[in-house]
């Protein structure tokens, strides 16, 4: 199978290339920077700018599944301008895949499109579902909102569409965690707030996996992508300082405290939400990871 990624560099894009192109598929990926583009029989890359909205058209050669990856980083300070920017490297670039196709005779039968759980609002007590209707009234909120929308325009083009909403990606060496833990490994194991707040993560490697699942299985619709275990703040961090022999003596640190410096980035940090992945299960998905004592022996090294 020929699959476009989008985002095939990032975290996630890079590993699931890998692994696709390890089974035997021909990946077909798009950069705005033009010194990236590969050139092999199995892995080729194609030149966009989704500011100017064009694409190199050849990008869509024999493709039959499309993978959307692509998305500005949350985890920068939210000014007006980069606001913008996080919302239009989402929703601009899937109306460029999505106008690109409309008047292109091509052979794409399956969408599959990231997403967020960050839809669902903050809640201690709720554990949200798919079939949830509560939306989160924030910026990241909008953002979700914004891209399943694009998303969705596909299923108008007679193509199939998942979305498959994730949680915070834990990896070793990339992303949120490494950060998350840095204070800890210092030696100052501090919760934020009172620590009750949900982390509904997942291992890179499940998520990769969950995405390979989604190709193999022609899945559609919304699907909750995080491990069957969440957690809360107090315990993530009792459990990482555990894994360090690191007692824990450090006061929490305040939330107003984090809301001066970081604004309304903030909410990262002291909100979270607990949802449910049984209709994931439910397909034959089994996690490597479904526990965060069982991911750190992965993700730590002592």
């Amino acid at each position: 199978m020929t699959i476009l990624i989008t985002g095939a560099t990032g975290l996630i894009g890079t590993a699931l290339s890998k692994r696709l192109l390890d089974q035997g598929h021909t990946i077909h990926f798009l950069t705005t920077r033009k010194e990236k583009i590969l050139n092999t029989p199995t892995h080729k890359g194609y030149h966009w700018n989704p500011t100017l909205q064009k694409i190199d058209l050849s990008a869509f050669t024999n493709v039959s599944c499309i993978v959307n990856l692509v998305g500005a980083t949350i985890a920068k300070r939210w000014t007006p301008a980069y606001k913008k920017i996080v919302i239009s490297s989402r929703v601009e670039t899937t109306n460029l895949l999505y106008n690109s196709l409309k008047d292109l005779n091509h052979g794409v039968t399956s969408f599959i499109s990231a997403s967020g759980i960050s839809l669902y609002p903050n809640a201690e007590r709720a554990l949200y579902t798919e079939a949830s209707k509560e939306v989160a009234d924030n910026f990241l909120g909008e953002v979700v909102v914004g891209w399943e929308a694009a998303a969705d325009q596909f299923k108008s083009l007679g193509i199939d569409v998942a979305k498959i909403r994730t949680g915070v990606v834990f990896d070793s060496l990339l992303g949120a965690f490494p950060r998350m833990i840095q204070p800890i490994k210092m030696g100052i194991p501090s919760v934020v707030g009172d620590g009750s707040q949900w982390i509904s993560w997942i291992h890179t490697d499940d998520i990769v996996a969950i995405y390979n699942h989604a190709i193999d299985q022609n899945l559609t619709g919304i699907y909750n992508a995080v491990a069957p275990e969440a957690i809360n703040n107090k315990k993530f961090t009792q459990l990482v300082a555990g894994f360090y022999k690191i007692p824990m003596w450090a006061p929490p640190i305040p939330g107003f405290l984090l809301k001066l410096f970081l604004g309304a980035m903030s909410m990262l940090a002291i909100e979270g939400q607990r949802v449910s992945v049984l209709k994931l299960e439910n397909t034959g998905f089994r996690f490597k990871y479904p526990t965060l004592d069982k991911a750190l022996s992965s993700l730590l090294k002592k």
